[in-house]
């Protein structure tokens, strides 16, 4: 982060300076008060379990030069305190104000399912031409977003945010904080349809991005999501659709799968034609592959640096990694899990399985709500008509995959289900052997990497 003045900050955050100097200035911004570096500013955030105001004293102590706080509290010496009415918004104004003095561009990225291997993908791209500055992990939230944002340097060329929600509002003020100039829509599935009630409403919360949209910028759509296609010639941007179906702006074609190296495609850019090859399994890398494209030409990165850094692209952690171990390969697909995604994974379970038993071991699906039963009845009814030879489930509502599969027509020997991941993994023990592919995949709440470590040893 590049220096700060405390003037700054009160002008920021509409804050009311309460004791040091408007001239301090502040070297960096930390929300951990065991992570300050000398000449910080201290954000104290809320949390569930925790109040960031109990370690203020302790922030100061190891060097913060002044905090924010949204409660009346004092401090002894000329450290600067700033009276904000909540310290959380106070971060996400501070970091929409460090933004607006960077004239580059930025790209936002949200939507139901790969919004993060999207991300990757369009950074993969982009690193190929500017100094990206990317959302890291998990940092797509009101929280993240902003420190991501506050890692701005001069040396950087291009932004590429990820947005995360899970209920209504939450994406405005992401979208209003970074200013996009591009918008990316990856999809509209079920995630957090628990708390929205409906794709309908989970499209009208993804479109929230449009909210600091840059007027002149460009939006960027998945247009086989029927929903998202449904916005065609309804929004005051300038947008363009990805897809396979025939007729979007950029359409993939002649598909094929090399396994569990990757796939390759053809698109036409312009009048010529490119072949692009993904090094990672699974027909929807493709989508991702395609929205990166689109936003490389938008930002005019030549088609061969674009074909380059599309062929560089990494997966994140358990999104999809293959692990060969004792002769068996274990696909750590555990990060997240919805039923759009479910679906991917078992695709890549039998396309890399080939010969070999494809085993699914599918955890619950989270804040699935009323559609909870259904939607994992789906699932299994997808893995049987799939060809997986053995499904075990865990966790209560997984029951239902192994019902769907076997209403569907799978045999009963053939599905195992258990309460919790010690109950899989004493089964597994006595079940895998060599030769078999084993996909691992369920919600973040069920830990299934636990599953994983298991298998590997």
């Amino acid at each position: 982060m590049q220096t700060l003045k405390c003037k700054e900050i009160v002008e920021a955050t509409n804050g009311k300076l309460i004791s040091g100097s408007l001239e301090t200035i502040f070297k960096g911004l930390s929300t951990d008060s065991r992570k300050i570096n000398e000449g910080d500013i201290f954000i104290p955030i809320v949390g569930s379990n925790f109040d960031g105001h109990d370690f203020i004293d302790a922030a100061l102590k190891e060097g913060a030069l002044g905090t924010v706080t949204d409660r009346d509290i004092a401090v002894s010496g000329d450290k600067a305190v700033i009276k904000v009415e909540n310290t959380t918004k106070a971060l996400g104004d501070i970091a929409a104000y460090y933004r607006r003095k960077f004239r580059i561009p930025f790209v936002g990225i949200t939507g139901s399912v790969g919004k993060t291997s999207t991300k990757d993908m369009i950074s993969s791209v982009l690193e190929q031409e500017f100094n990206v500055l990317k959302t890291e992990g998990n940092f797509n939230n009101e929280i993240g977003l902003p420190l991501t944002l506050l890692e701005l340097e001069s040396c950087h060329e291009v932004g590429v945010i990820e947005m995360g929600m899970s209920n209504f509002g939450e994406i405005r003020r992401l979208s209003l904080i970074t200013r996009p100039d591009i918008a990316v829509i990856t999809n509209i599935g079920m995630s957090h349809i628990e708390k929205l009630g409906s794709r309908q409403n989970i499209l009208k919360a993804k479109m929230e991005i449009f909210e600091g949209l840059n007027k002149d910028g460009l939006v960027v759509l998945n247009g086989d999501d029927n929903l998202l296609y449904g916005l065609k010639g309804l929004l005051p941007f300038r947008t363009v659709f990805y897809g396979m179906d025939e007729g979007l702006d950029y359409t993939a074609y002649n598909v094929e799968t090399a396994g569990e190296k990757g796939t390759r495609f053809k698109i036409t850019i312009g009048n010529e034609e490119y072949e692009f090859f993904v090094p990672v399994p699974g027909v929807h890398n493709i989508y991702n592959a395609l929205a990166a494209i689109a936003v490389g030409v938008e930002l005019k990165v030549p088609v061969n640096k674009i074909i380059k850094g599309i062929g560089a692209f990494v997966p994140g952690k358990m999104r999809l990694n293959i692990i060969s171990n004792n002769d068996m390969k274990i696909i750590n697909d555990a990060y997240n899990a919805s039923p759009h995604s479910m679906k991917a994974a078992i695709d890549v379970l039998k396309e890399i399985a080939g010969a070999s038993r494809a085993i699914a071991v599918l955890g619950d699906m989270l804040e699935m709500g009323e559609w909870a039963s259904d939607a994992h009845a789906e699932v299994g009814e997808y893995a049987f008509y799939s060809g997986i030879d053995y499904i075990i489930t865990v966790g209560e509502n997984a029951k239902n995959i192994a019902s769907g599969s076997m209403k569907a027509g799978m045999q009963p020997e053939r599905i195992f289900s258990f309460d919790n991941n010690k109950e899989s993994i004493a089964f597994l023990k006595g079940f895998v052997k060599p030769g078999d592919t084993i996909l691992v995949k369920g919600s973040r709440g069920m830990k299934m990497e636990e599953i994983v470590e298991s298998l590997l040893k």
